[in-house]
């Protein structure tokens, strides 16, 4: 059985109401993917207070933006000004922060979050949970109600969302997520002097 990590968005929840969502589903370490670990909005998921409130709750915190956040500080990663996912991905140190969680994935069952509610609308789940997968892990993705989604089945749902087809026969559905992930990241990728929303429905990252 393939080991899981799962993903959730901090959005605009309580304390209360997102301890209570990692531990619906046992999570005993949050690695925190957002480039920045703060929030204008929501000062209970800045790095300190959330750290703090995860400890008393016995939930390890590691703070993972620097080698897993959307915003690179690697020049190479931009074009144009917009990050490129693919090539942010190549980095070595991309490829540490995913080490890290295999290691991780030994001792802790893992969230990664950033701040965004829908997992389609952040690189959690375009970028962090795809190089995930390729490396064997099982991802699946916490929603606000509590219920969880499959990586394959959160992919499913973007190509409908994209209309994508991968069923003539024309089209596969390796094709179909492919172009998903393309265009996905296009349209949510960091982009330099592009301000961050945290309204759970923009990029954050």
């Amino acid at each position: 059985m393939p080991r899981t990590v799962f993903t959730i968005g901090h959005s605009n929840h309580r304390a209360e109401q997102f301890i209570a969502l990692l531990q619906m589903h046992g999570i005993t370490a949050l690695g925190d993917v957002r480039s920045k670990p703060y929030s204008q909005f929501h000062p209970q998921f800045n790095r300190e207070s959330l750290k703090k409130t995860l400890r008393e709750h016995g939930i390890a915190y590691v703070f993972l933006g620097q080698e897993l956040g959307a915003r690179s500080e690697d020049h190479s990663c931009y074009e144009h000004g917009k990050v490129q996912y693919d090539r942010l991905a190549r980095t070595e140190l991309f490829r540490k922060g995913l080490d890290r969680i295999l290691k991780g994935t030994e001792n802790y069952r893992i969230a990664l979050m950033c701040a965004e509610k829908e997992p389609l609308e952040c690189h959690r789940t375009i970028l962090v949970a795809r190089s995930l997968e390729s490396l064997g892990l099982e991802v699946r993705h916490i929603h606000a109600d509590g219920r969880t989604e499959s990586h394959a089945q959160a992919l499913s749902r973007l190509i409908r969302m994209l209309k994508l087809s991968a069923e003539d026969m024309f089209g596969t559905r390796e094709l179909a997520v492919s172009d998903a992930y393309r265009i996905q990241a296009d349209r949510i990728a960091y982009q330099w002097n592009m301000p961050a929303r945290e309204d759970g429905r923009g990029v954050a990252g």
